[in-house]
């Protein structure tokens, strides 16, 4: 009776289609009335979106409790969330692959007629496609699965978890196609416009309040640690997000806007952004991937829970004053450089000991490794995220710096983190959560193994491509003659890369491939994979928080 009774007035199935259906005024308002046509093709998309949104409302939530919602966890978005982020992992793969080969052969794939197709607008899109999109949706699913799990809650607020998902797909698509049509703040990684980031701050604070809410209920009254790297990476996201997207719009019908912030002090707070969305994004909110999908993979516990709250309370206090490191040679005050330098040196200690945690979970079940290819390719994530907190560090030296900066070097040491790091931790997550969700077996593991080789023979081939060429670019440079005139004109530097350019694109190819077989792979285990029984769920504190030594 009480179930009938909060069924039949919830309050969220009245805030959350009254959002929706504001959203959809105000871009049907924009389509009208704005004098600016990209403008008016975002208040089109928009209020489409909004229209997508209120009938997905009604037909969901017209019985007031959906299947989703009877059982002990809100799975439905979750698996909404695992084939988004596959969807959008080989969207902006793709996009990555097409401006490679722009740089290979201009000639061929670049369209003048089509601005549209420019590089200058497809970077944006692949670079916010796969972290934003795909990273996004990933960090998404596997939060709310873990901390469901680990808190033995449901998620709070009815049908928030869906305002969140179709909220944050919807800035997606808003930011995506506001780069086709030349809508950009020039703001690396923060490039949707005013109107976009307005959207954003409200589905971010949906998560936050749904998250918090799984939390607060929760009947296990241990938070495990992984909650704790979620945490951290939403709230400080939100921080980010807010204080470096501080900025006047010309007019609410006009896409552009100009930053709060002018000179060197825009410069510092777009890296304190820059550095510390890649800090808290794609580091902290993948380690809570790594400290629950690990140890349950391995079924094993977290190697020592006291080195991962430290490792946690050392690199949320370290990484936020690392982001001057951007700005070495810069306008920026010299001792605000050597902060960032010094704080980036420092950070390659906790970095590590996180690193070390993970591997040595697998203490007494390395034979995991030879059988189980998902595993594999969670460990060899954190091999690829200690390589990459290493070379970090390493570049953000001043003298290393002035070879490095502003060439391919750093391409490789991004795309070692991405592919490598952050690719393959979200490879093995959705591996393990396309069975668990579906309750069925996965199809094929002979193709996670062609996966895990086409696609790292992919990363070695890009980041080593990209190493050579960065050093060797930044050596060119700085080639004097013996009159003391530059030894190299730009062109020919240029031309220099071509060849890397080529094994670079290659190398894209390989990593896309084994995308395309992973959504196979998952695709024919939700549709044909053998059923299996549930499995009865484990107490967090013997588990996954048990001291292994």
């Amino acid at each position: 009776m009480q179930t009938q009774t909060e069924a039949g007035w919830r309050l969220d199935l009245f805030l959350l289609p009254l959002i929706v259906f504001l959203g959809f005024c105000a871009g049907l308002s924009e389509a009208a009335l704005s004098p600016d046509p990209a403008m008016a093709i975002q208040g089109w998309t928009f209020a489409a979106c909004m229209a997508f949104i209120g009938c997905w409302y009604l037909w969901m939530y017209s019985s007031r409790q959906p299947a989703d919602e009877r059982g002990p966890y809100t799975d439905g978005v979750i698996k909404a969330g695992v084939v988004a982020a596959v969807f959008w992992g080989i969207a902006g793969m793709l996009v990555g692959l097409i401006i490679a080969l722009q740089l290979c052969f201009p000639h061929i794939f670049y369209v003048p007629d089509w601005a549209w197709s420019s590089f200058g607008r497809l970077r944006p899109l692949h670079t916010s496609a796969v972290i934003f999109a795909f990273g996004g949706n990933v960090l998404i699913a596997t939060s709310f699965y873990v901390v469901q799990r680990t808190c033995k809650a449901r998620l709070w607020g009815g049908s928030l978890p869906w305002f969140v998902f179709w909220g944050y797909n919807t800035f997606i698509i808003l930011a995506g196609t506001g780069y086709l049509l030349g809508i950009t703040q020039a703001r690396e990684y923060a490039e949707p416009e005013w109107y976009a980031d307005i959207w954003l701050t409200i589905v971010w604070v949906s998560y936050l309040l749904t998250f918090l809410g799984a939390i607060w209920k929760r009947k296990e009254p241990h938070i495990y640690v992984a909650n704790w790297f979620y945490l951290a990476f939403i709230v400080t996201i939100a921080i980010l997000h807010i204080v470096n997207n501080l900025a006047m719009p010309v007019s609410l019908l006009d896409s552009k806007s100009y930053s709060l912030f002018s000179g060197v002090q825009d410069a510092l707070i777009q890296w304190w952004y820059g550095h510390n969305a890649v800090g808290f994004f794609l580091t902290a909110g993948f380690l809570g991937i790594v400290y629950y999908f690990i140890p349950k993979r391995a079924e094993r516990p977290v190697y020592s829970y006291r080195l991962s709250i430290i490792h946690f309370w050392s690199l949320i206090f370290i990484y936020i004053w690392a982001g001057p490191h951007h700005l070495l040679y810069t306008a920026l005050p010299e001792w605000v450089q050597t902060l960032g330098m010094t704080f980036s040196i420092i950070l390659w200690m906790p970095s590590w000991g996180g690193m070390i945690n993970g591997l040595m979970t697998l203490s007494g079940a390395w034979d995991k490794l030879r059988t189980d290819p998902v595993l594999r390719m969670m460990i060899v994530s954190l091999a690829f995220y200690g390589m990459a907190t290493f070379e970090g560090p390493a570049m953000s030296i001043k003298t290393v710096n002035a070879l490095s900066h502003y060439t391919n070097w750093t391409i490789g040491h991004v795309h070692s983190g991405a592919l490598g790091w952050v690719g393959y931790v979200s490879f093995g997550a959705l591996y393990c959560l396309g069975p668990w969700l579906w309750k069925k077996k996965l199809y094929s593991n002979a193709l996670v193994e062609w996966h895990f080789w086409i696609s790292t023979l992919g990363i070695v081939l890009y980041i080593t491509s990209m190493w050579v060429a960065g050093i060797m670019q930044g050596l060119m440079w700085r080639a004097y003659n013996d009159f003391g005139f530059l030894e190299y004109s730009f062109v020919e530097v240029v031309q220099a890369m071509h060849p890397y350019y080529i094994i670079r694109a290659i190398g894209g190819a390989l990593y896309l491939a084994g995308a395309l077989i992973m959504a196979y792979n998952l695709w024919r285990t939700a549709r044909d994979g053998e059923p299996v029984p549930a499995a009865l769920p484990h107490p967090v504190s013997n588990i996954l928080a048990g001291e292994a030594a």
